[in-house]
């Protein structure tokens, strides 16, 4: 999973220049989670959603008329942006962009290539790959088994007793505990079936222990 592929490509940029109230209306009438600031070329800052609106915010509960000509007319991007941002390549993979921002606690990476700002990756793009990844655009079923050791087979056997339970197995995702390489592991299981129900007796029957269990929406309505 590289970063290029899940990046916000060429994102909006300002300078240092820009007055922050400018800045302040990109952030309301879009999405975005932060605006590189380019000059010459060459990436400068990074102004985040979370400042620039906490500092309008203030303005507006203020209710001064000199501070909101001075956030209007004076104030700029160069006085709130956070200089040397730290960066990801967009040759990284998306792996070392979650772990960089949980140990930097950054919510949001300018993606460099060349030098140049090509994408930025916020929590928005982490919001869409995990979606893709549990399934949200796909109205999955799903079952989480509780920690275990996983040995060579194990998710094979999972896999036989789920499909033989008359699902379909969609992904397998190991999950551990997210700081270093756990001897056991959760399994969660997504799946196209019919029957929630079915699938956990079968795996508890093999002995696996079901510690949640997620029935698709839809597959409940057929089922009706």
């Amino acid at each position: 999973m590289i970063v290029r592929n899940w990046m916000k490509p060429t994102p909006v940029t300002v300078t240092g220049e820009t007055l922050l109230s400018e800045a302040n209306r990109i952030f309301s009438e879009t999405s975005v989670q932060g605006l590189p600031v380019v000059e010459d070329g060459r990436l400068r800052g990074l102004l985040t959603r979370t400042n620039c609106l906490r500092a309008a915010h203030h303005v507006a509960r203020a209710q001064s008329p000199d501070e909101f000509a001075f956030f209007s007319t004076r104030l700029r991007v160069r006085d709130l942006m956070v200089r040397n941002p730290a960066t990801v390549h967009a040759d990284d993979t998306m792996e070392h962009v979650l772990q960089t921002g949980q140990e930097l606690q950054v919510g949001q990476f300018p993606v460099m290539d060349k030098g140049a700002v090509v994408g930025l990756i916020s929590a928005n793009e982490i919001f869409a790959m995990a979606a893709h990844f549990l399934g949200a655009f796909e109205r999955r079923s799903g079952v989480t088994l509780a920690p275990m050791k996983i040995e060579p087979g194990t998710i094979g056997r999972v896999t036989d007793l789920v499909e033989g339970s008359g699902a379909e197995v969609i992904a397998i995702y190991p999950i551990g505990n997210g700081k270093q390489p756990a001897l056991l592991k959760k399994l969660i299981v997504r799946f196209h079936g019919q029957s929630v129900a079915g699938v956990t007796a079968a795996l508890e029957q093999a002995g696996y222990s079901v510690i949640e269990s997620v029935q698709d929406a839809q597959a409940i309505a057929k089922a009706a």
